[in-house]
């Protein structure tokens, strides 16, 4: 009677149980059966007094999912009035989307009932009278009555739980954003730092090529003034003698001993002049002042001309044989390549002795041009051969031969201002051959009218 009408009526229990004990001890001492029921009644107000009073919702329901018995945590903590429970199912107390699968757990846990905690690794929710929900932690154990099976259940709010997993996942999420931004900050820091170094670094690598640049230009201004010295010097005293004997010529017989001495001045202005150019043309090359402007040319008859200049140079029984192959026009630099051939034939002449000859081959192709200008004249070092590039640099056979040393690094700046190569082969006492290859650039908005 008591598990089907009340919600936690254990007096009335204790008094039925005292009734049944009392008919089975009629036969038992008066004193002992007294002392009996008072042990009995003693255990039985305890047990009312932790089932009324513990702090968690114990509810328990029989096999079909009845709730026939709940303590008053349980009816505070589900929000119903104590006659209202009566005949609710334990999926009543549970989300409607949650009821339905759970008359089925309700139906295995039956057939196979354990002691079990429940909750642990799953989110469990409670529903109130007013439907609201709440999160809780459930723990089973199953017992066995005449009446039947039964399961008591305890039941936990966690809400002020969760609550603080909440607060603690919101701070953890805090300190990670902090962390992070904190992580940012420093690689940002890191990164601005690595920059202010390379800024540093490319500062002192400035300032460096700076003090090279620096050093560079006195040592060219030493060189300078060395060559000055030396090459403007001879000349000039030429160029006096000659002029000094001239006015001693007055005689029409004379004529012939004029000539050859203006001839030498002639000669000597003429030299004065090319190392007056090398010097400008190293002056426009530092300052960036040089710039490749291709135009379309007659190759062959450009360097035919070319050829025709440079054999006022050659001296006695010298000549000049030129070859020519491919297409007549070809897009270049006229100045600059007219720098390039007249400097190597020039030298071509100028290291050779008399009656050597002067090969000139030159091939105009799709998209390059190939040259090479080889002569029979004293040649250059091997040891010589790796710096004949640099400036104001001599090969040590070049003795008297008169030179500044800047010729050939001045062909090698034009060759690759046209975006151009240059090699040589050379063997002492047998010649130096150069080979110069310079690809065709078509100005671009010709080419755009082609395509």
């Amino acid at each position: 009677m008591f598990l089907t009408d009340c919600a936690y009526e254990l007096p009335s229990l204790c008094l039925l149980l005292v009734c049944c004990l009392s008919n089975n001890y009629l036969r038992m001492d008066k004193l002992n059966v007294i002392g009996s029921l008072r042990e009995i009644t003693r255990q039985m107000e305890m047990l009312d007094a932790l089932f009324r009073h513990a702090t968690e919702g114990i509810i328990v329901v029989n096999s079909e999912g009845t709730i026939v018995m709940l303590n008053p945590m349980a009816v505070e903590l589900f929000g119903y009035q104590q006659m209202e429970l009566k005949s609710l199912k334990i999926e009543d107390l549970i989300p409607a989307r949650f009821a339905a699968k759970h008359v089925q757990h309700r139906g295995n846990y039956f057939a196979e009932p354990k002691a079990r905690g429940m909750g642990s690794q799953m989110e469990l929710y409670a529903k109130r009278s007013d439907g609201s929900e709440f999160p809780v932690e459930v723990s089973l154990s199953p017992f066995q009555t005449s009446e039947g099976q039964f399961v008591v259940g305890f039941v936990i709010d966690i809400t002020e739980r969760k609550k603080q997993e909440k607060r603690i996942l919101e701070a953890n999420l805090e300190i990670q954003k902090l962390n992070a931004e904190l992580e940012e900050r420093v690689q940002q820091r890191t990164i601005e730092l690595a920059k202010a170094i390379r800024a540093v670094e490319e500062s002192q690598q400035e300032v460096v090529r700076a003090l090279e640049k620096e050093r560079e230009l006195n040592q060219m201004k030493s060189q300078f003034v060395t060559i000055a010295s030396h090459e403007f010097r001879t000349p000039l005293a030429t160029i006096l003698s000659s002029s000094s004997l001239i006015g001693k010529y007055t005689a029409t017989q004379d004529d012939d001993k004029r000539q050859k001495h203006i001839q030498r001045i002639k000669s000597t202005v003429t030299n004065l002049t090319e190392i007056l150019n090398d010097f400008l043309s190293i002056g426009k090359l530092e300052e960036g002042k040089m710039q490749n402007i291709p135009v379309l040319i007659d190759y062959n008859e450009f360097c035919i001309n070319l050829i025709d200049e440079a054999s006022g140079l050659c001296k006695e029984g010298q000549k000049i044989h030129f070859k020519y192959e491919g297409k007549p026009q070809v897009w270049l630099d006229k100045q600059l390549l007219r720098n390039v051939l007249f400097n190597l034939l020039s030298n071509a002449i100028k290291y050779s002795s008399e009656h050597k000859q002067i090969f000139f081959k030159t091939a105009a192709r799709a998209e390059s041009v190939c040259i090479q200008i080889q002569d029979q004249g004293i040649g250059i070092p091997e040891n010589d051969q790796r710096h004949i590039f640099d400036r104001f640099f001599r090969a040590n056979n070049a003795g008297a031969i008169q030179g500044t040393g800047l010729g050939l690094n001045i062909v090698k700046s034009y060759i690759e201002l046209m975006g151009g190569t240059v090699t040589l082969s050379s063997q002492l006492g047998m010649g130096t051959s150069f080979a110069v290859s310079l690809p065709l650039t078509v100005p671009v908005e010709l080419a755009a009218e082609h395509v």
